[in-house]
């Protein structure tokens, strides 16, 4: 009898760990991520400009209305998100490289804990500032063009505006190539 549960819990184990998809560990099981899907909003299409305003994780105010005038990308992220953690490094490398432009750069860090969040910030020095939206109020100011999956990468216009959104982890080839695309479109 003890054999058959040891058998049964072992099945079980393996079946979960099969359900995991790229990037994801056990910890994700049952998690489902973007599927990597980018859209590009045209100018005439941007609705309002978005109004995200919290505490970092260091405890300052941020608001991105005072970042009018500069392209800003957000990325909503987790802790326990595995293709979170396999895009922190391009995103860090991507935002250095923008940097000289202006370019801004925003986490928005979902469903954390502030400890488990300060964790992984000092693990993936990304080099830009997060806010915490532990209750999801923040995430909700994108309205349908939101993120609808964990990671999402979204970039708004110098007015603060959708102008792209990526569902999924991100390249770094990815997102300089879509963020080259609203720099251009914003020139316009």
């Amino acid at each position: 009898m003890r054999k058959r549960f040891v058998v049964l819990i072992s099945a079980v184990f393996v079946i979960a760990l099969s359900g995991c998809g790229r990037n994801q560990t056990p910890v994700d099981a049952g998690y489902v991520s973007g599927n990597g899907a980018t859209q590009l909003i045209a100018l005439k299409d941007r609705a309002a400009p978005i109004e995200l305003a919290g505490n970092t994780l260091t405890g300052t105010k941020l608001d991105i209305a005072k970042w009018r005038g500069s392209i800003v990308v957000v990325n909503l992220w987790a802790s326990w998100c595995g293709p979170c953690r396999a895009e922190a490094t391009a995103l860090a490398i991507v935002h250095k490289q923008f940097l000289p432009e202006g370019v801004k750069f925003l986490g928005l860090n979902t469903r954390d804990g502030l400890s488990s969040a300060l964790a992984f910030s000092k693990r993936f020095d990304t080099g830009y500032p997060s806010i915490q939206d532990s209750d999801g109020l923040l995430t909700l100011a994108f309205g349908n063009l939101g993120p609808a999956a964990t990671p999402s990468t979204l970039i708004l216009d110098k007015q603060g505006r959708v102008a792209a959104r990526i569902l999924g982890g991100v390249t770094e080839a990815e997102l300089r190539s879509v963020l080259r695309a609203v720099i251009e479109s914003s020139k316009k």
